[in-house]
């Protein structure tokens, strides 16, 4: 009898499962290379984006700024002059706006609103804060000002009696020489004496009290200016002083006393004749807050520059004013100048100070710590369950029985109790849920970058024994 064979099966129209292989055409290969390209070319405009913001050769370009000096014949108008043309040499801009004195230049900083026009302005201490934007200190000038009584005979004016009924002028009616005057003089102790106050420009009384049409002028200069020089040597205008200064100057933390030496301005003619003692008023820098950190970084540096004693004075001498100091003042002094991100990258610091960048780079630390910890926590317990598991699989099967040792085993009587089935049901239940929670904690935020392979060898060892239970209970149970 012939064995016939049976016919050979019908060949299939897809390759074996062995056999496949991911077919990649040229244009697939062409598409993933203009990818990386692109990622390539992106990554490498936004490094050189980043590289021309790099300030390798600091200068102050990024400053631009307007400051209120005082007015145009005065010693806050020259000082800012100073000030723009050494800003000016290294790329900024510091415009010198003219006004009449510290108290407008407080109440246009106070009145700056959104369009901030105006950043900083200079002030004598003591002078009054006005309502509206709140003020800062940005400095104060080491050398002081000095409070001088110009007259044609002033010589003769020695105690404070005999200002009684004299006519005073005070400088312009919104500058901080008005406003010092009139504590002084509308104080307690001097007005019984009825002095006639009045408001001029620094040029008009000095002329005033050159015609002798004014008794006394009261002008707030530096003792060097040539302005005061002019009055005393070529005016011929004298100085009043007053031996007892010192009982002013200490009911006013802001006010000092000094002396004017005998023949300072003219050594020959020995002009003043005499000693004379004279107020000092410290002159500040304020803001407004509408600086930014750079730019204030860069008005400090040409301050420093131009003024050798700025950076001392302001840290070592007390704030005496009680005036808030800006931040970017108080890292300027403390570290006696910019630090290297105010230099090289100024716009990064204008987002954020240097200090706050410093926190969040610790704070960010201690964030990937705290979930790296958690990671690892997490990741320990879904060990542990998974061992727990192992165990009861080891009560079930015996002690020594691993889960590569079941695929081998039949389907024996003493595998198929109730006690088997039951707790080969709880085990495959269990490791369903935790191949779950797995999987869940593996795409978790808590997740550091990279350490997902940890979960992933955990789902593989989960359903490794997945497949190995399943396939027992239904070949045995």
């Amino acid at each position: 009898m012939a064995v016939t064979e049976p016919p050979a099966p019908a060949p299939s129209s897809e390759p074996p499962e062995d056999d496949l292989e991911i077919v990649v055409t040229p244009r697939l290969r062409l598409r993933g290379f203009w990818a990386r390209a692109g990622i390539l070319a992106a990554v490498l405009v936004v490094l050189g984006a980043l590289a021309s913001q790099l300030n390798l050769r600091p200068d102050l370009r990024r400053v631009r700024v307007t400051v209120l000096s005082g007015p145009p014949e005065g010693h806050y108008h020259a000082l800012v002059a100073g000030l723009a043309t050494l800003a000016a040499r290294q790329g900024g801009r510091i415009t010198n706006a003219a006004t009449e004195g510290s108290r407008e230049n407080l109440t246009r900083l106070a009145a700056a609103g959104r369009r901030c026009d105006v950043q900083f302005g200079l002030a004598q201490a003591g002078s009054e804060l006005p309502p509206g934007r709140p003020l800062h200190l940005v400095g104060r000038l080491a050398k002081a000002e000095s409070v001088f009584f110009f007259g044609r005979n002033a010589d003769a004016v020695t105690e404070f009696a005999h200002l009684k009924g004299l006519r005073i002028g005070i400088g312009p009616e919104r500058s901080g020489t008005a406003q010092l005057a009139r504590t002084i003089l509308g104080g307690a102790d001097l007005a019984p004496l009825g002095p006639r106050l009045s408001h001029h420009t620094v040029p008009e009384q000095l002329d005033l009290a050159a015609r002798g049409e004014l008794d006394l002028a009261v002008v707030v200069m530096d003792e060097d200016a040539p302005l005061v020089v002019e009055a005393v040597r070529d005016r011929g205008l004298q100085i009043a002083g007053f031996p007892h200064l010192d009982v002013v100057a200490r009911k006013h933390k802001w006010l000092r006393h000094g002396r004017i030496g005998a023949g300072q301005y003219d050594p020959v003619r020995m002009l003043p004749p005499t000693d004379k003692r004279v107020l000092r008023v410290d002159t500040l820098v304020m803001g407004n807050g509408c600086a930014s950190r750079s730019q204030t970084m860069g008005l400090l540096t040409v301050l420093a520059e131009e003024l050798p004693d700025f950076m001392h004075h302001n840290k070592t001498t007390p704030n005496a004013t009680r005036l808030p100091l800006a931040a970017a003042a108080r890292s300027f002094f403390d570290k006696e100048g910019p630090d290297w991100l105010d230099e090289h990258v100024p716009w990064l610091v204008d987002i954020m100070p240097t200090a706050n960048w410093v926190y969040l780079v610790m704070a960010a630390s201690m964030l990937l710590n705290a979930m790296t910890l958690a990671h690892r926590f997490r990741l320990w317990r879904i060990d542990v369950a998974r061992v727990k598991l192992e165990a009861e699989l080891m009560r079930l099967f015996g002690a020594t029985t691993t889960i590569d040792d079941i695929p081998g085993m039949g389907p024996e009587p003493a595998l198929r109790t109730e006690a088997v089935r039951d707790g080969t049901a709880h085990v495959v239940r269990a490791l369903e849920r935790l191949a779950a929670r797995c999987r869940r904690q593996s795409v978790s935020m808590l997740v550091p970058m990279g350490q997902e392979m940890a979960y992933r060898y955990q789902e593989g060892v989960i359903h490794k024994s997945l497949a190995i239970l399943r396939d027992f209970r239904r070949r045995c149970l």
